[in-house]
């Protein structure tokens, strides 16, 4: 559903401008809400309201006994902020998320399938500088075409 990589800046008031192939997906899909929060490394995971709503099922069935599971969703949902884009498809990215993902200005904004990803521009380039020559031993690891 969400494919690709664009480069964004954060303006004045910290608001960032979702790509305009996003906004279409968006509107061919209905979407009118999102959902950011904390990503893994040190992104922020940004998810339509309906792949919200499933990923919060499968994370409330985690045991809430194990420490773990308590850690991962205390992290997880805190740091959860309902989105509604503007009318120019812009979004608020709260300070506390900004600060996690150590974003100040310049952005990468992915698409990775059921969500959207948002970098920092450097953090992205490191993790790309560092993960790019291992693509193909990876997909042999994970895949069987």
């Amino acid at each position: 559903m969400f494919y690709g990589e664009f480069i964004h800046s954060i303006d004045r008031k910290g608001r960032l401008i979702l790509p305009a192939k996003f906004r279409e997906v968006a509107k061919n899909h209905f979407i009118e809400k999102f959902y950011v929060t904390r990503g893994l490394d040190k992104c922020l995971f940004m998810l339509a309201e309906e792949e919200w709503r499933s990923q919060e099922n499968k994370l409330k069935a985690m045991s809430f006994t194990k420490q773990q599971s308590r850690t991962f969703n205390r992290l997880y949902f805190s740091g959860a902020m309902e989105v509604i884009p503007d009318s120019q498809g812009r979004i608020l990215l709260p300070q506390n998320l900004k600060d996690y993902a150590e974003i100040k200005k310049d952005v990468i904004v992915v698409g990775v399938s059921n969500r959207v990803e948002i970098w920092a521009k450097n953090k992205w380039d490191e993790f790309y500088g560092n993960s790019r020559s291992s693509y193909e031993e990876i997909s042999e690891k994970l895949m069987d075409i």
